[in-house]
């Protein structure tokens, strides 16, 4: 009997988790032929997450939980999920049911008709304000053009991975994460279905314009160089500009001589070849920052508890 594996990353999820829970369990009766795991990872949340999953374990042996021993973020979450997983396949979803769990019975025949990931494509992102879908697109298009692999756009985690596409992704151990690409970037005969994405039942989410901001600055330094060339091309240009407007000056000078104007001009130039070098050095501190991260060798998360184990540091 093959095993299918739920991976849900959780942090702060207390209200949704009995939702949750129903919802899954009638995805298990649906699918009565394979054995299931439920496998929650608690990214050291503040409420009683952590008491509702040890009381559903405690009622149900097919729940299991791994505790981090901190809130570490979602993409370390899902790579604690991968390290811990025992299904042949893997399928990851949200906590707040956005993404339907009657989703995975197609994902399932896919499956068994031999593909490795088969991604849920978002048609409408659900409650999501128009300046917040309009930002999440253009980040997919700009993120797009920069990257070399095909970056799919409306596709999130929720997915099912077959065990070999999860083996893949514990041995790529970055500390900086963008999981959505590493996703495309393994490769593997992929699968996409569409969907219309839900609202949250409950609670709220806990990604704020900041958070998201920082996943795509990360998308972006995870995915592609791109940022320096564009840092090298500006830099070239500013000092070809600069080059012709002093020849400019030059012959403007020997023609009708040296006058004492142009003052403005030259304060705009200054700062905005100022500009342009600082542009330069923050793009190049954000890949020292990842240099300097990835460097220190540091596990990427903490767990202090599996089911009613507890951890030590070299588990």
């Amino acid at each position: 009997m093959k095993k299918v594996t739920l991976l849900i990353p959780v942090y702060n999820e207390e209200a949704m988790l009995p939702t949750l829970y129903q919802r899954l369990i009638e995805l298990i009766n649906r699918n009565g032929t394979y054995a299931w795991e439920i496998l929650f990872i608690n990214d050291g949340s503040s409420d009683r997450t952590l008491d509702v999953i040890r009381q559903l374990r405690q009622t149900d042996s097919r729940v299991n939980f791994v505790n981090l021993s901190r809130n570490f973020g979602k993409e370390i979450a899902m790579l604690a999920g991968f390290d811990y997983t025992t299904g042949d396949c893997c399928v990851v979803m949200d906590a707040d049911l956005q993404d339907p769990p009657e989703l995975v019975d197609r994902m399932l025949q896919y499956w068994e008709e031999g593909y490795d990931d088969i991604y849920a494509k978002r048609r409408n992102r659900g409650e999501e304000s128009w300046m917040r879908r309009r930002l999440s697109l253009a980040f997919y298009s700009i993120l797009q053009k920069m990257s070399r692999i095909d970056i799919l756009p409306n596709v999130g985690d929720f997915r099912l991975l077959d065990r070999r596409c999860v083996l893949t992704l514990r041995h790529l151990r970055e500390q900086e994460r963008y999981t959505k690409g590493l996703f495309c970037w393994i490769g593997y005969r992929k699968k996409s279905i569409e969907f219309d994405r839900g609202d949250r039942l409950a609670g709220h989410s806990s990604w704020s314009f900041f958070k998201l901001l920082n996943l795509a600055i990360e998308g972006i330094t995870s995915s592609s160089t791109a940022p320096l060339r564009i840092a090298t091309v500006c830099g070239i240009l500013c000092s070809i500009s600069s080059f012709i407007y002093a020849i400019y000056f030059l012959i403007k000078t020997i023609i009708y001589g040296d006058q004492a104007v142009g003052f403005p001009t030259l304060i705009v130039v200054i700062l905005f070849l100022g500009g342009i070098q600082l542009f330069s050095l923050g793009v190049i501190g954000e890949y020292i920052g990842r240099i300097f991260k990835e460097t220190k060798r540091r596990p990427a998360y903490i767990a202090s508890d599996y089911n009613e184990k507890k951890l030590g540091y070299d588990e």
